[in-house]
């Protein structure tokens, strides 16, 4: 049998704000945003040039979501997003404000520095070696 993950989610305060986040800041493709009613929609998002895992972005209405946004990963790094150029991505990330919360080092694996989304979520930028 053959398996892949398809998709992930990320709990968001807000769709709009979410959308813009990571299509603006973080230059993701936006694949659909589709209203399903009832306030919900169908908010999906890769990285630019992905043929892998889409992203999610669904809107928190109970406090108990709501609690949970930037802290799906209980504080540590939740998601991996790996680069073809690691310091093109950190150079452009950092112009637009992304809160790096360590300077990039070399690692066996690769160059990684982790970083921090607008809503909390702890992120791996990471070009493998």
């Amino acid at each position: 049998m053959k398996q892949k993950i398809g998709y992930l989610s990320i709990i968001v305060p807000s769709y709009d704000e979410a959308k813009a986040y990571y299509t603006e800041v973080m230059d993701f493709d936006l694949l659909e945003d589709t209203d399903l009613g009832d306030n919900k929609r169908w908010l999906l998002v890769t990285p630019k040039g992905s043929a892998g895992t889409g992203i999610v972005l669904t809107e928190a209405v109970t406090n108990e979501e709501k609690q949970m946004i930037g802290n799906q990963g209980a504080g540590r790094v939740f998601l991996f997003l790996h680069t073809d150029d690691f310091y093109r991505d950190y150079d452009n990330y950092r112009k637009k404000g992304v809160t790096f919360l360590e300077e990039p080092r070399s690692e066996p694996y690769g160059t990684v520095a982790e970083f921090q989304d607008c809503f909390g979520n702890k992120w791996d930028l990471l070009e493998p070696s």
